[in-house]
């Protein structure tokens, strides 16, 4: 159950980016559903294996790379899912960044530990 609501926050945050930045559009509902799918994915399977490889620029740049990766993976998303558009790599970084900061304050205001609740 928590997965499905996690699946749905990040679709929210998602259909919210547009109406923040200009240059990031989604079609629909059901495309934003898609695309935090796959997002999800290439997050979990790719992004680690991106972040080893990219480990001395990281590390050279004190961590700022890793907006260039999130805004890296960000666009290569809109480039597989049709119906998600972002036209260029700094709308990506900035879309990746709004992103996973409303999909955050989401999540930590709609779900809710079981130690939260016991609190």
């Amino acid at each position: 159950m928590r997965l499905l609501a996690s699946w749905l926050i990040n679709a929210l945050a998602l259909l919210a980016i547009p109406y923040l930045i200009s240059s990031v559009q989604i079609d629909s509902f059901t495309t934003a559903l898609v695309v935090a799918v796959v997002l999800g994915l290439v997050n979990t399977v790719i992004r680690p294996i991106v972040l080893i490889l990219t480990l001395p620029a990281t590390v050279l740049s004190l961590g700022l790379f890793i907006f260039v990766i999130n805004g890296l993976m960000f666009w290569a998303v809109a480039n597989m899912v049709d119906g998600f558009h972002v036209t260029g790599f700094w709308a990506a970084v900035g879309g990746a960044l709004l992103y996973s900061v409303i999909s955050w304050a989401l999540s930590t205001l709609l779900l809710q530990n079981k130690k939260d609740e016991d609190a």
